[in-house]
């Protein structure tokens, strides 16, 4: 199992500890992929996972950039267009590093991905 894959591992096991039920994982279409679908009650959440294995170029979550937060976003909707679930929708990362999982709810919004920035 590769980086990537062990920390998406990692993620789910930590999100399903908070109480989310894991919807899928490494979910693709044209625009982009999704790392983990999950539901937290009754809203829909699409979750990025970052990780590191160590701190010398930035902690995981600094990794996310404006390109991949907009790919992101595009593949959320594509998913929520083809499965219409009719939940309101949030956007989280899980940062991973070697010592350490946060979650971070909420982590960006609509604004953030906006081509006019």
């Amino acid at each position: 199992m590769n980086k990537g894959a062990k920390a998406e591992q990692y993620a789910c096991v930590h999100l399903r500890q908070q109480g989310l039920a894991i919807v899928a994982r490494n979910w693709r279409c044209r625009g982009g992929e999704v790392d983990i679908v999950a539901r937290d009650g009754h809203t829909l959440v699409f979750v990025e996972v970052r990780s590191r294995t160590g701190t010398r170029y930035g902690t995981p979550e600094e990794s996310l950039s404006r390109t991949k937060l907009r790919r992101l976003w595009r593949a959320a909707h594509l998913y929520v267009g083809t499965f219409d679930p009719g939940f309101p929708i949030r956007f989280d990362v899980v940062a991973v590093s070697p010592d350490d999982i946060r979650h971070i709810r909420g982590a960006f919004s609509e604004q953030d991905v906006r081509q006019d920035r």
